[in-house]
């Protein structure tokens, strides 16, 4: 939605600013409590609608029938079919988290990721201040994974982990697709998100749930529904017992109740990205991202 010299057209423009004049957290708390309403007609209406605008491909669904659903959100958030998303067996293959779009992939700058062209902002910023992790993953990997509405979402484990800490930060609640990306400074460190921190023998990752507009909701499986929250404060997630801490490569680690971003974090030397991933490659849970450095041994064996 940019012009021929690169600027916005007006009309991303006043897309853009209309953002900043709308009342986020209540919209989406609407939006939450609509698409979670039993009532058939409605929820029904509500489906059909969404099918016919997005054409969402239901023959990988368990459940195929649309309007089988109970609500627009189970709907939403369907689980697929057992083995339609297999994993490269393979430890060393650092699988994609979510169906979706590249948005940005590649090396940190130091403590900067790329944003979109012309826009940067920090780990610090994104994990919600300076710690021994923003530490650990400066001048490292990063990918940005963009969800839209007609993708498939739950998010899945890129590699097997133990969940070592999860923590919350408040924050705007931003559209997160390419015009908004490309107009808003500190776009992913700016919306609320849920930062999850896993290590597998020497390896450590984050999985990094980035909230929307409309999408005020996000869970993990050990947390139910993280977001939205009162007060809208920093909070750490407690901590699951000891033996449910792991999870295998593949497995769900949680959803977006409504589509949004997913990053992914590798400090530095750990991973080698597929070289023909590129802003506007789409992915599959599952396909291959990279091809973890010295790790696939230990991260295999790791229990």
């Amino acid at each position: 939605m940019n012009g021929a010299n690169g600027s916005p057209k007006p009309g991303a423009r006043m897309f853009v600013a209309m953002q900043y004049l709308l009342p986020q957290h209540p919209l989406s708390r609407m939006v939450l409590k609509l698409t979670r309403l039993r009532l058939r007609p409605l929820k029904n209406a509500l489906i059909g609608a969404f099918v016919r605008h997005f054409q969402p491909d239901m023959s990988e669904a368990a459940v195929a029938d649309p309007l089988s659903y109970p609500t627009f959100n189970d709907f939403f958030t369907r689980a697929l079919k057992p083995g339609a998303r297999p994993c490269d067996p393979d430890a060393g293959a650092l699988a994609s988290p979510v169906d979706g779009t590249v948005s940005q992939i590649g090396r940190l700058r130091g403590s900067k990721i790329l944003q979109a062209k012309g826009h940067e902002y920090t780990v610090e910023a994104l994990l919600g201040g300076p710690s021994k992790w923003s530490e650990r993953f400066a001048g490292g990997s990063f990918a940005t994974l963009y969800l839209a509405p007609y993708d498939y979402h739950r998010i899945h484990m890129p590699a097997s982990g133990a969940l070592r800490e999860a923590w919350f930060v408040p924050g705007t609640l931003f559209s997160v697709n390419a015009t908004t990306a490309a107009a808003v400074p500190g776009l992913f460190a700016r919306n609320e998100r849920v930062i999850l921190i896993f290590e597998a023998g020497p390896l450590t990752f984050a999985v990094v749930m980035v909230g929307a507009l409309f999408v005020g909701s996000m869970s993990t499986v050990w947390h139910g529904d993280v977001a939205p929250r009162s007060p809208r404060v920093p909070a750490l997630l407690a901590p699951p017992a000891a033996d449910a801490r792991r999870l295998e490569k593949g497995a769900e680690v949680g959803r977006f109740n409504m589509g949004s971003t997913v990053i992914v974090l590798l400090p530095d030397g750990a991973v080698d990205w597929q070289p023909e991933l590129a802003p506007g490659s789409t992915l599959r849970v599952g396909q291959t991202l990279g091809r973890l450095q010295g790790h696939a041994e230990s991260a295999g064996a790791a229990r």
